[in-house]
C-alpha cells in the first residue's frame, strides 16, 4: 500500500472544499455533533452516578449497609453480638431497640420512630448521629431528634418533651399508653426530610425500661461494612440456627435503585442517539465526497491504486472526523465536569434532593462504555461510504466524465 499517496489524498479531502462547501459543512456538523454527544453523555452519566451515590450515602445514614433482625422474640442478644464481634473484628456493630412513638411539646405533636442505642457504638457507624452528638454525654432519658421534629415542636436545649408509646399500661379498668418525659439535648440533619421528620434517638436503657425489654436483648443490630455484598454471605452462614436474619441496603431499597439504574440505561441509549444522528453527517459527507470525486477515484484506480487503498482513504477521512469529535467531546466533558464540580453553576433545592450541590461521579465503566459506543458508531458510519467508493465502473466514469 502506498502510504504517502493515501496520506496525501486524506489531507486533501480534509481541507475545506470551496467548490463544494456543503461537503465540508456536513463534515464540520458531524464533528460538532459527535463532540456534543460525547460531552453530554459524560456529564449525564456523571450526574446520574453522583445522584445515585449521594442517595446511597444518605440512605446508609439511617438504613445502614447491613441489618440483622430477629425472627423470634429474644433471638438477638448480647451473646450473639459478642460472638459476631469476635468472628468479624473488621466490622462495626451497633445494637438497637426501636418503637413507634408520638412526641409532644406544648400543644405541638409529631409521630415517628425512636431508637434506643449505645451512643459510642452508634457514633462509629452513623456519621450524622456522631456529628449531632459531638462532645455531649447523653443521660438515660435524653433524646436526640431529627431537625424536622425539632422545628415543628420548637424544641430548645434542655426542653422537656413527652413521648407516648404504642405499648399500653393497664390502669384499673382501662388501658393507657405508656408515656415518659424526655430531655431534648440536640438534633441531627440527615438531608432527607423523611428521616429528619420521623427519627429520634435515645439511650438503650431508656427503651429497655419503658418497653420492658430484657437487658441484653435487641430488636436489631446495624452493621457497617465496606464490602456489604461479600460480608452478607459470610454473616448468613454465621447466623444459621440463631433464629435471626440479615438484609442489605440494596434489599431494603431495591425498587428505588432499580428504577435509577433503569433511568440511567435509558438515558445512555437516548443520548447515544445524538452520536448516531451526528454520524449520519459523516455518512452524507463521505458519500458526497465520493460522488464529487468519482473522476479522481477512477483515475487512481486506472493508474494502479488498489480498491483497498481507496477504501482506506475514505475510511481514514471518516474516522479522523469522528475520532477528533470524540477526543474533543471528552475534553469538553471533563472541562464541564470540573466547572460543575468546583463552581455553583447549578444549584439544587437541598430539601428536595438532600444536597444543594450538583453531585457528580463518573464511573470508569460508564466512561469506557461511552468511548466504545462512540467508536463503534463512527467506524460503522465511515465503513459504508468507504466501501461504496470502490464500487465505481472505471471505464464508464472516464468515458463520461
Amino acid at each position: 500500500m502506498n502510504k504517502k499517496l493515501v496520506n496525501f489524498i486524506v489531507k486533501k479531502y480534509l481541507r475545506f472544499d470551496k467548490k463544494n462547501p456543503f461537503i465540508s459543512i456536513s463534515a464540520i456538523l458531524a464533528f460538532v455533533g459527535v463532540s456534543i454527544g460525547v460531552m453530554v453523555l459524560i456529564l449525564s452519566m456523571s450526574i446520574m452516578n453522583g445522584t445515585a451515590k449521594e442517595f446511597e450515602r444518605k440512605l446508609f445514614t439511617m438504613n445502614y449497609p447491613l441489618t440483622i433482625y430477629p425472627k423470634m422474640d429474644n433471638s438477638l442478644n448480647e451473646d450473639l453480638l459478642v460472638k459476631l464481634q469476635n468472628e468479624y473484628p473488621k466490622l462495626k456493630f451497633s445494637p438497637f431497640i426501636s418503637s413507634q412513638a408520638i412526641i409532644q411539646s406544648g400543644d405541638a405533636m409529631s409521630g415517628g420512630m425512636i431508637f434506643g442505642v449505645i451512643p459510642q457504638k452508634e457514633a462509629l457507624i452513623n456519621p450524622i448521629y456522631k456529628e449531632a452528638l459531638g462532645d455531649l454525654k447523653p443521660e438515660k432519658y435524653d433524646i436526640i431528634t431529627g431537625s424536622g421534629i425539632t422545628d415543628k415542636l420548637l424544641l430548645n436545649d434542655g426542653a422537656k418533651a413527652t413521648l407516648y408509646f404504642t405499648e399500653l399500661n393497664p390502669t384499673g379498668f382501662s388501658m393507657m399508653p405508656k408515656m415518659k418525659r424526655f430531655t431534648y439535648i440536640t438534633s441531627f440533619t440527615s438531608g432527607l426530610n423523611a428521616y429528619d421528620k420521623s427519627y429520634m434517638y435515645t439511650s438503650m436503657e431508656a427503651l429497655q425500661t419503658l418497653l420492658k425489654k430484657d437487658v441484653g436483648s435487641y430488636d436489631g443490630i446495624h452493621i457497617h461494612s465496606d464490602d456489604a455484598f461479600t460480608d452478607i454471605e459470610k454473616l448468613k452462614v454465621s447466623l444459621k440456627g440463631t433464629n435471626s436474619g440479615i438484609v442489605g441496603w440494596w434489599q431494603q431499597n431495591g425498587n428505588f435503585f432499580a428504577a435509577m439504574k433503569m433511568e440511567k440505561t435509558a438515558l445512555f441509549i437516548v443520548l447515544m442517539l445524538i452520536i448516531l444522528v451526528a454520524s449520519l453527517n459523516i455518512i452524507s459527507s463521505l458519500l458526497m465526497t465520493v460522488m464529487s470525486r468519482r473522476k479522481e477515484i477512477a483515475l487512481l484506480l486506472s493508474m494502479g491504486a488498489t480498491a483497498k487503498e481507496i477504501k482506506t482513504i475514505f475510511l481514514r477521512v471518516g474516522t479522523i472526523i469522528g475520532f477528533s469529535g470524540i477526543v474533543t467531546g471528552i475534553a469538553l466533558g471533563f472541562i464541564g465536569y470540573w466547572l460543575l464540580d468546583n463552581f455553583d453553576i447549578v444549584t439544587l433545592p437541598a430539601d428536595v434532593y438532600g444536597s444543594a450541590k450538583l453531585p457528580l461521579d463518573l464511573a470508569m465503566s460508564d466512561f469506557i462504555s461511552i468511548i466504545v459506543g462512540a467508536v463503534i458508531i463512527v467506524l460503522i458510519s465511515s465503513y459504508y461510504p468507504a466501501s461504496k467508493a470502490t464500487n465505481i465502473d472505471v471505464i464508464d466514469v472516464l468515458r463520461n466524465e
